[in-house]
Formats: C-alpha cells, structure tokens, sequence
C-alpha cells in the first residue's frame, strides 16, 4: 500500500518537477493600459494588418471596435478587408487544412490569446524573432524555440541574429543583434508591438475596464451600507440588553 502511495505521489509530482526544471526565460513587462484608447486602436490597426490574414478572432466582432473609440464608418473604410457588415465576427479565409500544410499547425485562435499566453510573453514573444536558416521559415524566436510561424513584422523590426554565450558545455544565445534594419527604428518598433499587445488585452475582455469600474463601485457600496447596517444593528439590539 505504501509503495502504491509512493508511486501516486511521484506520479502527481512529476508535471510540476518536469516544469520547474525546464528553462526559465525572461519576459518583459508590456505596456498594456486599456485606458488609451488611441494606443488600442493602433493596435486594432495591426492586428487586422499584420495578424488577421492567417490567425481568426471567432469571438471578436467588428462592430466592438466602437468601444475603443471608432465610429461605424471607420471600422469599415479602414479596418473591415475581410468583411462586409460591423457585425460580422473576425474571421480569416484560411482553413484549418491550409494552415495545417502551409505552417506545420494551424494558426490559433486569437480571441483569448492574451489570457492564456500573458502579455508580457506576447511582447517578448513579438520581439524575439531572429534569422535562422535551419528554420523552414528562415525564422525562429527565443520565446518560442522552433516555431512554425513566420515573423510577419519583419518589415517593420528588421533582421535580428543572435548573439551568443557558452554556458558550461553548451552555446546560449545572450542576446540579439540587429543586422539589417527595418522600415522602423527599434524604439518604434517596441511601440509598435505594445499597441499590438495592449489591443490584444483588450480584446481578450473588452468589458474588462467596465467590470473592474463596477467593481470598484460595489465595493464602495458594500462599505457604506455595512456602516449603516451595523449603527441599524444598534438601535435594533440597544433595548434586548
């Protein structure tokens, strides 16, 4: 009985001793603020530019982009490629087969990316691509090791290629170096990204803000009635002893 014990315990255990052995890798802190609603529309700008032409956002209306601070006719003139009416959900034209055969897996759903993958893997994630010819796409990233998808915003960061350290036995990459420039500085580049996450946030829970305000208020609520709930209490109780 005991050594079944043993054996459920090291069975259990085994997933958590698996992760923590593994390597850690340092994620920065992304500039999410989903006050700015400038900062979320540029960020809506490119992910319908730069993200929505293979990944889909099924739960993701158009017509929500009003929430940010669009009206109805600029989502449509500027943000609407694959659509026709705001109320449409966005959704790309690739299947899951294409994708399947064009990148080794299909693209995921982008909906709720941000709260399962955080927003500071999102933003390190997007600034750690870099050249690697061994790659079927040329690229890999020091978020993601071996990853299928392509960097999109090459363009726009340039070609990064990686620095690298011997650590004991082994050569790590220490850092990663620019060696061609994009169509933007890599200040702008970082801003750029941070829109993207921040949008990504946002669309995650577009009632986020709402629900943490509604909360707050709540709260406020609770404290002052229990204030007047117990000086009630009081007067109720003031004459039993």
């Amino acid at each position: 009985m005991k050594r079944v014990k043993n054996f459920l315990f090291l069975l259990v255990a085994a997933p958590v001793v698996a992760f923590a052995s593994g390597p850690s890798v340092h994620l920065d802190k992304a500039p999410v603020n989903l006050s700015d609603h400038e900062s979320l529309q540029r960020g809506a700008r490119t992910f319908v530019n730069y993200c929505l032409n293979c990944h889909s956002a099924s739960s993701m209306r158009y017509i929500r982009l009003q929430d940010i601070g669009l009206t109805e006719d600029q989502i449509k003139e500027n943000l609407m490629f694959a659509a026709e009416k705001p109320g449409e959900l966005m959704k790309v034209g690739m299947t899951k087969a294409d994708g399947a055969a064009w990148f080794g897996a299909t693209p995921p759903d982008l909906s709720v990316i941000a709260r399962s993958r955080s927003a500071d893997w999102l933003y390190t994630y997007l600034r750690g691509f870099y050249r690697d010819d061994t790659r079927p796409t040329g690229w890999n990233n020091t978020v993601f090791d071996k990853v299928g998808m392509p960097h999109v915003l090459w363009n726009l960061q340039g070609e990064q290629v990686p620095v690298y350290k011997k650590e004991g036995e082994h050569q790590v990459i220490e850092r990663l170096a620019l060696a061609k420039p994009g169509s933007v500085s890599l200040a702008e580049y970082d801003a750029i990204v941070g829109d993207l996450v921040n949008y990504l946030v946002w669309m995650g829970e577009p009632a986020q803000v709402q629900r943490k305000q509604l909360g707050v208020i709540v709260l406020i609520f609770l404290a002052v009635f229990f204030v007047v709930a117990y000086y009630l209490k009081k007067e109720f109780w003031k004459d039993v002893h």
